[in-house]
């Protein structure tokens, strides 16, 4: 015996769509793939949306992996035309601009939690080693933010000359370090430290202050500033 089609969103109570329990509770009560489901609007036949959105959010490991995910990650989601991906793709980088946002308008001590959150948004996701610059101007405020290199960070793959040169095309006074740690574990390592003081001490050359390091995972940052380690 067949088992029957799955119900629509319209079969379901009025407080159960998500859209309407959205507009009624708040986005909060949501659940991740209720929220996709209110973006993708529309199923497939034989598929509500939040089957949908659910799908998409386990392809590509939860919000955290969605909010990383480029044009190339989502075409293969099937029920993801050109209009669901570019409508997920532009609400994801709006999520992350309002995450630089205050670290534009006041100075990143201030805030070191914005920056851990920020820095874990752009990078503790991703499953090799990134290592990026947040560039400050003098009273700290994000001027740019660059990802640098790719796989193992230390100082064979890490070149000073490319961290000065960025800072001084971005006219920076100040940097904050950051790279992730794919295995989850943000403690800094001997080495993460050695290529720390080697950056600090080239960058001290041309007048740049580092004010910090932070390495993130997906769950959480550790501050060289915060260990006394720089």
């Amino acid at each position: 015996m067949q088992s029957p089609p799955p119900v629509g969103l319209k079969g379901l109570p009025a407080a159960c769509r998500p859209r309407e329990k959205l507009l009624g509770l708040g986005a909060p009560a949501l659940s991740d793939a209720e929220l996709i489901a209110v973006l993708l609007r529309t199923g497939l036949p034989g598929k509500h949306v939040l089957q949908l959105a659910q799908e998409l959010l386990d392809a590509l490991g939860g919000v955290a992996g969605l909010l990383h995910a480029d044009a190339a990650a989502l075409k293969p989601v099937k029920g993801l035309g050109p209009s669901k991906r570019a409508l997920i793709m532009a609400v994801m980088e709006l999520a992350r601009r309002a995450l630089a946002q205050p670290l534009k308008t006041r100075s990143v001590l201030n805030d070191p939690k914005a920056a851990t959150d920020f820095l874990r948004l752009q990078i503790g996701d991703r499953p090799h080693e990134v290592f990026a610059l947040m560039l400050l101007d003098s009273q700290h405020r994000l001027i740019a933010f660059e990802e640098l290199f790719r796989g193992t960070v230390n100082q064979a793959s890490v070149y000073p000359r490319e961290v000065v040169l960025r800072a001084l095309h971005h006219q920076a006074a100040a940097v904050l370090l950051a790279h992730n740690h794919p295995s989850g574990l943000a403690e800094p390592s001997p080495a993460d430290i050695a290529l720390t003081r080697n950056l600090r001490d080239a960058l001290a050359l041309v007048g740049v202050r580092v004010l910090d390091h932070i390495v993130v995972t997906r769950e959480r940052g550790a501050s060289f500033a915060e260990l006394g380690l720089l």
